[in-house]
């Protein structure tokens, strides 16, 4: 059934009310239990009944939950759907395969339903007969290709989630063919993962066996990252990337984590529609609330996670994503 855009955009224009948007740097600024009071108090957590900021996540799940929910019902089209909630069953099918290779629990390694119920990539795992998953079979393909991996002996775990993640951008690619502002923001998202795997490989042909699927960037242009810095600086000098491999040169150079390179990786989409957000036509609305709302769920925990550590204000405030 064909969706109503402008009744779609009339129940964003509802929900919108509700982001945390720069509250979130005030809620830095308290103690834990303060920030808790005031988050369920700003109306985060769907209603959930949480007796103290330990409960953070009971929060973030219903959230999520909700806005899964939303997804399934108002999604332009079935190819935003399943690009947006897919990532679920590659997280959820990569798990159960770990859990079983390792006989261990997996009920906390698994995320919510995504396209596929869990009952059925769990039945496919039990029985290692993966053709239920036909319907996405960048999927089957990736669990059978496991499978067959783990029936031999010392598998390591960057293996099988090397596999899952190869095909998981594949099947992102198809899916944002015909969607030329998905396609976008697939293209550089797979970009700057991949510059960043090639900064964190000890070899040129260790980051060419990691490379991602959907990115602008062909494996010569990212080839010319392993050259002396000021050479390949000057070579993306003229790219989209000049910021961002001089932020991962800057990193490398000082023996320190990728941290703000990966906060311009992962705050991409909301960075990208905060530039138009006067401007949306379409379904940019719909995407523009998804990314911010899944950004707030990101933020909330570091939030938490941060104030519980007793970490100072200004370096909680330095690990948010974007606002």
């Amino acid at each position: 059934m064909a969706i109503d855009v402008t009744y779609t955009n009339g129940v964003i224009a509802a929900k919108e009310k509700y982001l945390l948007k720069d509250k979130i740097f005030r809620f830095a600024e308290m103690t834990a239990e303060d920030a808790f009071r005031s988050l369920v108090e700003s109306g985060f957590g769907n209603g959930v009944a949480c007796s103290n900021a330990y409960a953070f996540e009971s929060l973030i799940t219903a959230e999520e939950s909700a806005l899964d929910e939303f997804i399934r019902t108002y999604a332009p089209s079935l190819s935003e759907r399943r690009y947006l909630l897919s990532p679920r069953d590659f997280h959820n099918a990569k798990a159960l395969l770990k859990a079983t290779y390792l006989k261990s629990n997996v009920e906390k390694m698994l995320a919510p339903k995504g396209e596929i119920d869990i009952t059925v990539l769990e039945t496919c795992v039990k029985n290692g007969e993966f053709s239920p998953l036909k319907e996405n079979p960048y999927l089957q393909k990736a669990c059978e290709q496991a499978w067959e991996l783990l029936q031999g002996e010392n598998v390591s775990g960057a293996e099988i989630g090397l596999i899952f993640e190869k095909s998981a951008y594949e099947y992102y690619t198809t899916l944002v063919k015909k969607n030329s502002v998905l396609k976008k923001l697939h293209a550089y998202r797979a970009d700057m993962t991949n510059i960043l795997t090639a900064f964190r490989a000890v070899s040129q042909e260790e980051a060419e066996k990691k490379y991602l699927s959907g990115g602008k960037l062909s494996i010569k242009q990212l080839s010319k990252l392993f050259l002396e810095e000021t050479k390949a600086l000057e070579e993306f000098s003229t790219t989209e990337f000049k910021d961002f491999v001089a932020d991962c040169f800057d990193a490398k150079n000082k023996g320190l984590p990728y941290s703000v390179a990966e906060k311009m990786r992962d705050g991409y989409e909301v960075a990208y529609f905060n530039e138009i957000k006067y401007d949306l036509k379409r379904n940019e609305p719909f995407l523009y609330y998804v990314f911010r709302r899944r950004m707030e769920n990101v933020n909330v925990r570091i939030l938490f996670v941060c104030l519980l550590a007793g970490l100072e204000e200004s370096e909680i405030k330095k690990r948010l994503r974007a606002v």
